[in-house]
């Protein structure tokens, strides 16, 4: 895969109870000034019409991509046509975290791990 690791935050249009203690902000900051990535975005709701239209737009084959958002199988549910359409493995090209009911802080160390360990799979090609 090439390049940096890329991540992408839902928040399941902001009103979402499970979001209730994260601060947004925060999290895509460190993401973007802390951790080796190529960029670090926020979309409302990446399961909708506009959510899909916009994955469209950015997701690029042989690229990693971490998605903070709800539990990782509706993610693969959810967001499945975009990543087919883009030519994206969603098993071996995503990293699909579930961060809700999590504090910032917890968030943060969640996304911490998983771009450590994205970096090394990205060291050994696997």
């Amino acid at each position: 895969m090439n390049g940096k690791p890329r991540f992408i935050m839902c928040n399941c249009t902001g009103e979402c109870p499970g979001f209730k203690d994260m601060n947004f902000w925060q999290l895509l900051n460190f993401v973007r000034n802390e951790l080796d990535a190529e960029y670090a975005v926020l979309h409302p709701q990446l399961c909708v019409d506009d959510g899909e239209h916009f994955l469209l737009e950015i997701l690029k084959p042989d690229t990693l991509y971490i998605i903070g958002a709800c539990d990782p199988r509706m993610q693969k549910k959810m967001f499945r046509d975009a990543f087919e359409k883009s030519g994206i493995d969603f098993d071996r090209q995503v990293v699909p975290l579930d961060l809700r009911s999590m504090s910032t802080e917890a968030a943060i160390v969640k996304v911490k791990d998983a771009f450590g360990q994205a970096h090394n799979s990205l060291k050994t090609g696997q």
